[in-house]
Parts: structure tokens; sequence; C-alpha cells
């Protein structure tokens, strides 16, 4: 199972959000791209890179920062927030992006989404799966959809999609734990699907629970910035 750390970017800084909420930041290093060389200098090979003032905005903002990061580590890195254009994709892989998340464009234009699937391949495009209420939440978890979880996980996997990253929404930054639960039933239900896991996870034992049931991966973000877990242990 992947260890990705999560960096999330607001005005060029790393910052982490509680449960999506803006007004709950709190920035932890001013250069991101630092946060990247740190995880990378510890045996880290893969980032989720979160652009939260693109899924704010509907469009890409951050690409900088990507560029920055790509171009100065070896990490493997996935790209998300406000990524709804065209446009925006070209920008995003052009930046370095090795892999684009798209969560809100799935649920909004599915057509754009699986357009994308056939251009790049499965291998580079990752359905962001992102829930609250059982439902997919959207618009950077300002918004809750009507479509429900697994029903929308069928449909894109039949369409094609190899990899899907679902956060609980309601765990998302509180250190309480993550929802173990809810992705071994989606391991169950969906045993091809490459399932990450992110949202919540707190503990090195939550970390072995996930690798058990068959996540692809986990993405660790507040834990790892307040310390609850280390690098080190990560990685062993």
């Amino acid at each position: 199972m992947h260890i990705i750390p999560a960096i999330d970017i607001i005005d060029g800084k790393c910052v982490r959000l509680t449960q999506g909420d803006y007004t709950q930041k709190k920035v932890y290093n001013e250069d991101p791209l630092e946060v990247a060389k740190a995880f990378a200098d510890a045996g880290i090979t893969r980032l989720h890179l979160v652009d939260l003032d693109g899924a704010r905005a509907q469009h890409i903002v951050n690409y900088p920062v990507l560029e920055r990061i790509a171009n100065q580590t070896e990490l493997h890195i996935d790209f998300g927030g406000g990524l709804k254009s065209d446009a925006d994709l070209n920008i995003a892989f052009s930046s370095g992006a090795d892999q684009i998340t798209g969560g809100t464009v799935a649920v909004k234009q599915p057509e754009l989404f699986l357009g994308w699937l056939e251009q790049y391949g499965a291998e580079r495009i990752i359905l962001g799966a992102d829930v609250r209420n059982g439902k997919v939440a959207v618009s950077g978890w300002q918004e809750e959809s009507q479509e429900e979880l697994s029903p929308f996980l069928a449909h894109y996997l039949a369409a094609g999609v190899t990899y899907a990253i679902c956060t609980e929404v309601s765990r998302d930054g509180l250190l309480q734990g993550s929802a173990v639960d809810l992705y071994a039933a989606l391991r169950q239900e969906f045993p091809t699907l490459q399932l990450i896991a992110s949202g919540g996870v707190t503990t090195l034992d939550e970390v072995h629970r996930l690798a058990e049931i068959g996540c692809f991966g986990v993405i660790i973000g507040k834990a790892l910035y307040e310390g609850h877990l280390r690098l080190e242990d990560l990685v062993k």
C-alpha cells in the first residue's frame, strides 16, 4: 500500500483545513516545496497535491507550486482542485502532474470527465469520490450532490476508471480516525478498483488495517503535520 502525504495549497502556502472549511485554516509552511522535499528525503514516493484556491475559483490556480515540486523532486504527484476544463488539465500535466483527480467535474460534467479518461487513459485520471452522509460531495466539499457513492463508483468503474480517492468528509482533519468500515465495504463491492483512502487517518493501526483490506494507498494530512504519525514509521 502506498503512503501518500497530502499538501493542500492556499495562497501558495501549505495549509490544512478542517472538514473542508476555509474558515478553519492552519498554515503549516510558507513553502510547499520544502515540505515536499522533506517527504521525498524520508523515502516517500507519492504526493497528493490539492489546489484549494482552484477548488474555490473553479479553475486551476496554484500550478506554479506544482511545477516547482515536480521539477525539484522525484515524487509521483497526483494533482486536484479546480480542474474543470481541458485547458486546466493541459496546464496540470504540462506543469508536471503524473495524475490528476477529478471529482466535481465527474458529477457535474460527466461527458468531459469521460473524455479525459479516453484521451489520457485510466492510469492518469483518478476519480474523486468524496462522500458525506453517503452522498458525493463536490465544489471543495461546499456542496452535497444527489449522487449515492456506490452507484457513482460502479458507473465510472464500468466506464474504465481504475483509481478512485474516497474521502470521508465528516472525518477529514479531525484526527478522530478514518472510515475503515466504509473502505472495507467498498473493497468488497469493487475488488478491482484501486482504492485510495483519505480523511481522518490518525494511527499506525488504521494504516495497517487499510493495508490489510487491500487499499491501493492512503492519503495522510493533518496527522503528519501535527505529529500523530511519523514519516519514518510510515515508510517502514
